[in-house]
């Protein structure tokens, strides 16, 4: 627990960590960086956590301690007046844990315990200092957390340091810190090589790092991730959003060098964060070297870092192994379904795709629990506000093209269809085969809300059928069930895109015996 007595008092909040009178408690992490320091509060401590507030102050702590050894004053200030409102505001949201993490900057100056003593005697908060490599650890499980199962490299640039971690299908490797920071870098100069020789000299004492070859790279860190928006600004990317997008290696070397050769005016040019326009070019020379000696394959970015790491790492083994996709999408479906369980449609559904891989299975039941987000919008607006709600929602572990696929399928649950303006950049992101797919499986679930209300145990007493170049849909013989047009016109837009034809069977009821 890292409140002391006197803040959980005035929160209400026990030292073992439960909100009183709340049923789930809320969890905070304050990340005090180089660069910046930043308050994150969850809604709970769970495999899918959701932001309920997130706000960031750059400081600039870090500035200047490679000269001078010493925090830079006027973060020291700007730091402290941060973390007295923080600690305020942790307590007005009625947060059961804070925890309170330093980095680089904190751990390297001399008057690093200086400052974590004011800030005790300030804010009531206690700090813990890690080392390099529980950070590097750390950052690692953040990847892991959004990215299950991901095998490569993690990097995690913050604004005083490099840490660097091999992953072998979720299992963390070595956990390296280099002081490669960009804050550190600027105060180097451009003599006799600079930074450039500085970096090359630290990642070439690695002798593992060309053995990355070939795999991904997952970046992490608010400098990188700028990075990235610029390059979605450039190359006109149809979705901004960060977890999971991708660059090609040999495209994302070429855009960092250009980066890193970028003055502040000639920055100020391109579109993104205006706020790291200092260490940008300094975080894209970082880059462009370690993409030129461990040469990976592409770059999957990570909006999950230090932050989700550690409260991952609070986690049972249990809850580690959770699919947080499913996680979310589940908690999804507790708020905004009406009735029934939606995971009652995924057996009803399952006719229709025949040979699905582990990874299809998943997208479909993902699909189907969020089948019934758009029920309480107005009538003319749900299949728009179904599509943007699942195209931008902050989920885990999936691609840009996977986020695409669930947002097609809720568009086509309401609307009956994927085309038009709205859903141009989503579907230029997949290809047409998973586009119709998607189409198919948006109408399957319109059918099945049409016939059940939403009460989806209905479903039970129906199946669904493809054979004999027809899809068939077979209702109970008690009536329970009942057609209707509109059950009639479902079924035959389904049987359209599939280029079958539709029916519907209600066997006779049997007659009762005299």
């Amino acid at each position: 627990m890292t409140i002391d007595n006197r803040a959980v008092r005035s929160a209400g909040m026990s030292q073992g960590g439960q909100a009183a009178g709340l049923p789930t408690e809320r969890v905070g992490v304050i990340d005090i960086g180089s660069n910046s320091i930043r308050l994150v509060v969850y809604d709970g401590l769970t495999r899918s956590p959701l932001a309920l507030f997130n706000e960031k102050v750059l400081c600039g702590l870090g500035r200047g301690v490679e000269k001078s050894g010493t925090l830079n004053p006027d973060g020291v200030a700007q730091a402290l007046t941060a973390l007295e409102r923080f600690a305020t505001l942790a307590q007005g949201m009625r947060v059961g844990r804070l925890d309170v993490i330093a980095t680089a900057a904190v751990r390297d100056a001399r008057d690093g315990a200086d400052f974590v003593e004011a800030i005790r005697r300030r804010a009531g908060l206690t700090v813990r200092v890690i080392s390099g490599e529980e950070e590097a650890r750390l950052s690692a499980m953040g990847v892991l957390s959004g990215t299950p199962g991901a095998d490569g490299l993690v990097g995690d640039l913050g604004g005083g340091s490099l840490e660097l971690v091999p992953l072998d299908r979720g299992v963390i490797g070595q956990q390296v810190t280099l002081p490669l920071g960009p804050l550190r870098l600027m105060e180097i100069g451009s003599g006799k090589g600079g930074p450039l020789k500085l970096i090359d000299q630290h990642l070439e004492s690695l002798p593992w790092l060309p053995a990355m070859k070939g795999r991904p790279f997952y970046p992490v860190g608010g400098s990188w991730r700028a990075i990235a928006k610029l390059h979605m600004e450039q190359s006109g990317h149809p979705l901004h959003i960060i977890h999971h997008y991708t660059i090609p290696t040999a495209e994302a070397r070429e855009f960092t060098a250009l980066v890193g050769r970028q003055s502040r005016s000639s920055l100020e040019k391109m579109a993104g964060s205006r706020r790291r326009l200092d260490t940008l070019p300094f975080a894209g020379l970082v880059l462009e070297r370690l993409l030129r000696i461990a040469q990976p394959s592409k770059l999957v970015f990570s909006a999950y870092g230090l932050r989700e790491g550690h409260l991952y790492s609070l986690l049972s083994p249990e809850g580690q192994r959770e699919d947080p996709l499913m996680a979310s999408a589940a908690d999804w479906a507790g708020r905004f379904v009406r009735m029934g369980d939606p995971a009652l449609l995924m057996s009803w559904t399952a006719g229709l795709f025949a040979g699905e891989d582990d990874n299809a299975i998943r997208l479909r039941h993902a699909a189907c629990l969020l089948s019934d987000v758009g029920w309480a919008d107005h009538p003319d607006y749900r299949a728009e506000h179904a599509f943007l709600r699942v195209l931008r929602y902050p989920f885990p572990a999936l691609d840009h093209d996977e986020r695409a696929f669930l947002a097609l399928a809720a568009h086509a649950r309401y609307a009956g269809a994927i085309d038009g303006p709205l859903t141009a950049g989503a579907r230029s992101l997949m290809t047409d085969g998973q586009g119709m797919k998607a189409l198919v499986l948006g109408l399957a679930l319109r059918l099945a809300h049409t016939l059940s209300g939403g009460a989806t145990a209905m479903l039970e007493r129906t199946s669904l059928k493809v054979g004999d170049g027809r899809i068939v849909l077979t209702l109970s013989d008690d009536g329970s069930v009942p057609a209707g047009e509109a059950v009639q016109r479902r079924i035959d837009a389904l049987a359209k895109a599939m280029n079958l034809k539709g029916d519907v069977v209600q066997p006779l009821r049997p007659q009762a015996a005299e």
